[in-house]
């Protein structure tokens, strides 16, 4: 059996690497020299238990970061006080000078809330503190990260983004269409006009029927238009090829999907502006799951099966997502090129690109915020998702991701 400490250490090393991309300039602060410049990422491994004063040390650091530098505090769960206190005097774990700060969650949140700062997801790990080979190894990998049994996780970490100031942004809004052509007249007209300036960049994907010919006719009729509204013909295959294609393309900066079928009113994508403008998050996905759903918008099994894969992904994720297959989302372009870059961590299998952005977003330490958006019927078409081949497909996915994600 190792001493109780060594073993911890560890497993946070351990921890950092999984929640720092390996790009990152990571500072985990010890109260030791700080080189001065400016981190990606300031972790703070039970460092907050030995602070005086927890809010004029936060104050301190911010000098260490700049507007997308995220706090990591890590910080022992309650629960376990005693249990140390009892190691501690088995001679398991090292004795401490003086009595640590026994901080909750909320408190913790609290002072980073007075600080500016915005809780973009928390997690516990580490069942078992010490080190009996393979049973703590699949205890620490497998049990502790199974609900419930997760709560009585000795090691509780917190990931925190400063709070940014409200913001006008360019906005690219991306359209697939792949035999759309009845949704295509007048949809210019019905997006309205976000940000100091705007694109939109259509993408068709090879449909049999009109819709190319459509969308050019839609561009051409909105001549005051001619500047921002843009149409590339797909190469690829697939609606994840096609938004690719439309954020290559893409010049502002925030990048908006909407779907050609216009199930999502375009109306609703000031929402998805205004909360990334706003600073209320880095990801706005869409939720159709809130309002009521008009007749034939979604079959009953996708509904349930939408809201089985919404369940995973919480848990998966840390964040709440209550419609992983909503099509209209919104990110800033400068984190889709990092979530290009990190691509193949999860591998490049995606059909339609959701889980794709959802999984990239994740690994990045993005927050997550949900805009509720109703849902409504299709006036023109067939969707183009396959309910058994492309759900078997993006079930085994999710297994992919919670391996990657959570199983590690």
């Amino acid at each position: 059996m190792k001493v109780f400490s060594k073993f911890y250490q560890r497993d946070i090393k351990k921890l950092v690497s999984q929640l720092t991309p390996k790009s990152s300039k990571v500072l985990t602060y010890s109260n030791a020299n700080i080189q001065p410049q400016r981190y990606d990422y300031i972790v703070l491994p039970n460092t907050i238990a030995h602070w005086n004063d927890i809010q004029f040390e936060i104050k301190k650091l911010k000098k260490y970061s700049h507007k997308d530098t995220r706090f990591v505090v890590i910080y022992f769960n309650q629960f376990w006080k005693p249990i140390l206190n009892f190691a501690t005097k088995l001679g398991l774990r090292k004795k401490e000078d003086k009595p640590s700060n026994w901080l909750s969650t909320d408190d913790i949140v609290n002072v980073f809330n007075l600080e500016g700062f915005d809780v973009i997801r928390k997690g516990k790990r580490f069942l078992l503190p010490i080190d009996l080979g393979i049973v703590t190894s699949f205890i620490n990998t497998l049990v502790a990260k199974l609900p419930l049994i997760n709560d009585l996780c000795l090691t509780t970490y917190i990931i925190f983004k400063k709070r940014p100031p409200t913001k006008e942004y360019s906005v690219s809004i991306i359209i697939p269409a792949r035999n759309e052509q009845g949704n295509i007249p007048n949809m210019i007209s019905k997006i309205p006009k976000i940000g100091k300036n705007m694109e939109i960049i259509f993408v068709e994907g090879k449909s049999k029927d009109k819709t190319y010919d459509y969308i050019l006719k839609e561009i051409n009729k909105n001549k005051e238009n001619k500047n921002i509204a843009k149409l590339y013909k797909q190469q690829g295959v697939g609606k994840a090829d096609a938004v690719r294609l439309g954020f290559k393309k893409a010049k502002n900066d925030i990048l908006i999907i909407l779907d050609a079928d216009l199930t999502v009113n375009p109306k609703d994508l000031i929402k998805f502006y205004e909360a990334i403008s706003k600073g209320y998050c880095d990801f706005a996905n869409g939720s159709r799951l809130v309002y009521p759903l008009e007749k034939q918008a979604m079959q009953t099994l996708n509904f349930f099966g939408n809201k089985i894969f919404s369940f995973i992904f919480t848990y998966l994720l840390d964040q709440k997502v209550n419609d992983t297959l909503c099509g209209t989302k919104a990110l800033f372009r400068k984190d889709y090129i990092k979530i290009c870059n990190n691509r193949n961590y999860f591998g490049n299998f995606d059909p339609f690109g959701d889980y794709d952005l959802l999984f990239g977003a994740t690994k990045l330490n993005l927050k997550i915020c949900e805009i509720p958006a109703r849902y409504r019927e299709r006036t023109y078409g067939q969707t183009n998702i396959n309910r058994y081949s492309h759900g078997w497909l993006l079930l085994k996915m999710t297994l992919f991701a919670a391996k990657k994600l959570k199983f590690i």
